[in-house]
């Protein structure tokens, strides 16, 4: 019997994407039982047997399939127009000279999308609040989305601490208010002393209790943009009930071994219960997906880069099985969560960064996030992105999926 694979996000047949209409969430349904009925049969062999999606098709145009197409009008604000960009994605001032990279835009392959409006993206927001929970690359989406609405208006700082992991913007003339929360685990985390088996940390991840920093004030926000990834490859002890019930990459013989799938999936699923259980709660949380790195030749600690100018077609390559793995977790307690919301008037809906993501590796900091330092070791960054960037596109995917829900 030939062995099924992980679903490929990136040949013409693929998994269709969440949408937000009534017929899909009929479809959901069918989804989730092919995929338990095939999840027995995954396998790693390297026999590669590609699963067919195509019947599964869904009228109307999938936003989040499709290829980078020249758009020499990009981009839309420089490092010198913008004030909040974070200085290890200022790739500009840090020496990359190209610039052919900031000249794409994301096609999608049955219509257009259109090219983020900030005036229009405020206008719709008037009067509201919006939280992004989660790592760096959350933090580096809104930074890319306030550079875009620098166009039209500067924000005032709101902050209520001075911790700069949790800040606060107002754009005045919108009566609109942008936030962070830095949560790069979403549950409860505590960082060991000392190294880590890998010289990368050891952190203790107690996955079924709340990141109260963050879970305790959603109530305050009508959107949540929720996200959270490449922690999740340090190692890390899995705690439940109080209890350690297992580690990823701990290097321990007597704990067991799980994958990090597993600690990445019970992190989605305590962090969309908390939303689901938040009485006060009763905005849009959208699930903006795993956006993959891009190392070359080694790993990030061990002097990788990247080093493309041009973006890949979607032909030209696929995600890696890591990759792959906290993606269709990220799914599949999305659907959960999305199916439990409704029972008390939660809505959530996809901001699926991944395919086009997964083409741009050209689109990282690299050497260009920092100046060289004499003696002093720097890593190359393949994970966040430069700024302006492809990741404004995330502000395109975004806009639309608002406009939507109008």
């Amino acid at each position: 019997m030939k062995q099924i694979h992980p679903i490929r996000l990136l040949s013409v047949k693929t998994i269709n994407i969440l949408r937000n209409t009534p017929k899909f969430i009929l479809l959901t349904t069918s989804i989730l039982l092919l995929i338990t009925i095939i999840h027995p049969l995954i396998s790693s062999s390297s026999e590669n047997v590609k699963i067919s999606w195509e019947d599964l098709k869904l009228p109307g145009c999938d936003i989040y399939r499709g290829e980078w197409v020249w758009n020499p009008d990009a981009s839309y604000y420089t490092n010198n127009s913008c004030s909040f960009i974070h200085e290890h994605q200022n790739c500009m001032k840090y020496g990359r000279t190209d610039t052919d990279f900031l000249k794409w835009r994301w096609k999608p392959n049955d219509c257009e999308l259109p090219v983020f409006d900030p005036v229009q993206f405020l206008e719709l927001l008037v009067g509201k609040s919006m939280a992004f929970v989660g790592d760096s690359v959350g933090r580096n989406q809104m930074q890319s989305l306030m550079c875009l609405l620098s166009k039209v208006e500067n924000p005032v700082d709101v902050s209520t601490t001075n911790e700069w992991h949790f800040q606060r913007w107002k754009y005045t003339n919108y009566n609109f208010t942008i936030a962070t929360f830095w949560t790069p685990f979403l549950v409860k985390a505590e960082q060991q002393e000392g190294k880590g088996p890998t010289n990368n940390g050891l952190f203790d991840l107690y996955l079924d209790e709340y990141d109260v920093k963050w879970t305790t004030k959603i109530h305050e926000f009508d959107y949540i943009i929720l996200s959270a990834g490449h922690w999740f490859y340090r190692p890390q002890m899995y705690y439940e009930n109080g209890n350690l019930v297992g580690c990823f990459s701990c290097l321990r013989n007597d704990v067991k071994d799980l994958a990090m799938s597993y600690g990445y999936g019970k992190a989605f699923q305590n962090a969309f219960k908390a939303i689901n259980s938040s009485p006060n709660f009763t905005g849009t949380t959208y699930l903006r997906t795993f956006a993959p790195s891009h190392f070359e030749n080694g790993t990030w600690d061990s002097g990788a880069n990247c080093v493309k100018k041009k973006p890949f077609k979607s032909s030209e390559t696929q995600i890696d099985a890591d990759g792959l793995s906290l993606y269709n977790a990220q799914l599949k307690e999305f659907r959960v969560a999305k199916e439990e919301g409704k029972k008390t008037g939660k809505k959530f809906r996809l901001l699926d960064t991944t395919q086009a993501m997964l083409l741009r590796p050209d689109g990282h900091p690299s050497t260009n996030g920092h100046w060289p330092q004499e003696n002093v070791t720097l890593y190359n960054d393949c994970v966040h992105w430069c700024l302006p960037g492809p990741i404004d596109s995330w502000s395109d995917f975004l806009l639309e999926m608002l406009k939507m829900d109008e």
